[in-house]
Formats: structure tokens, sequence, C-alpha cells
């Protein structure tokens, strides 16, 4: 009778402990992954490869940026508000990292190559960050790399005969030293959120 008592709460006991050494496990698998506060896109299977000339004609690939957190947008330069706030709000960011801001790289990939030449371009990202780099490509690269990065967008006919506008994925691409993306970080989420993530990604061993 005694043994027939104490089996089970034996068996209890051993089941408690292993659930309490599971959960602490669990707990420490948690606490070693960077808990950013925009979408967390490790080991993503797109957003891979970016090949597009430079505003000079030069091919860049996220290769060339390697050892620097990379913040990638797509946008056009007679965006009203988006496009403009985004670079705003990434050259703040980089001020607020201090020295760490030069580990920084802010890319504007064009959506609208046949309005945005390179010239343009040039003095558009000038006015937020002379270290900007934008990306330009035929309308045939453009289409390549937004599918590859799962970007949306469209035209939108303007008011007058031949004017447009354009739709477009309002959100920028955050990769590590190593060019991985990381982080999807939406449109009006804020400077200090974007701060919070690329200091976890400078922090990476």
């Amino acid at each position: 009778m005694k043994n027939s008592v104490l089996q089970p709460a034996r068996r209890l006991m051993l089941s408690a402990a292993a659930a309490g050494l599971l959960a602490l496990l669990a707990g420490c698998d948690r606490a070693s992954k960077p808990a950013f506060k925009g979408i967390d896109l490790t080991g993503a299977a797109y957003a891979r490869e970016l090949k597009l000339p430079d505003q000079d004609g030069r091919e860049r690939t996220l290769g060339d940026f390697k050892g620097k957190v990379l913040v990638v947008f797509f946008g056009f330069t007679q965006c009203p508000d988006v496009c403009p706030t985004t670079l705003a709000e990434l050259a703040q960011v980089k001020k607020a990292l201090g020295p760490d801001g030069e580990r920084v790289q802010g890319i504007f990939v064009t959506v609208d190559p046949e309005r945005d030449t390179p010239e343009l371009l040039k003095a558009y990202l000038q006015s937020f960050d002379p270290s900007f780099v934008a990306l330009r490509g035929s309308e045939e690269q453009t289409k390549a790399v937004a599918k590859e990065f799962k970007v949306f967008y469209s035209k939108v006919p303007g008011k007058t005969e031949g004017s447009y506008t354009i739709d477009h994925t309002a959100a920028s691409f955050i990769f590590d030293t190593q060019g991985r993306v990381r982080v999807f970080s939406r449109y009006g989420s804020g400077a200090q959120a974007l701060v919070d993530d690329i200091k976890l990604l400078l922090a990476e061993k």
C-alpha cells in the first residue's frame, strides 16, 4: 500500500521537474533571439539578392556593403510623403546612433526608373544624407528585384493626361552585417524602433 502511494507521487514530481526544465530551455532559446520591433525575417527565402546600377552607373550588390547594416527602401522621387519621410527618418536614425551611424547604409531603390534619372536621384538623396545610395535599373530589372523582395508597386493615372503616381510597399528591409535580410520595418513605426533594431544587429557577433 505504501509503495502504491509513493510511486505515482514520484512520477508526478519527475514529470514536473522535466516540464520545468523544458520551460527553462525554451526561455533560454527565446532570450537568445533578438526581440526586434519590426517583423523578424531571419531565415526568409526571399530578399536574398540585389543587383542594380547605382546613381553613378556602377553595378552594386549586397556584398558591396558587407560589414554594414543595410536599410533598403523602395520608392520614387516624386512620392509626396512616404518616401521623403522614410529617408528623413533614416538620416535621423544615423545621427542618433553616433559613431555607429557610419556602419549603417541607406539604399533607395527607385520603382520609377522612367522619371528618376541618375542626376535626379543624386540631388534627391543629397538633401537627406550624402552617404545614401540610389539604385536604378531598367523596367525589367526593377520588376525582377521587386519580385525578389515581394514588393508591390503599380502606376496610378494622375489628373492630367500622361501624369501618374505610384502605389508601392511602404516599408524598409533591414539586413545584418553579413548581407542577410533580418527585419521588415513598416512605415510609421518610428525612428526609435529603427534605432533599436539596428542596434541589435550591430551588436551581433
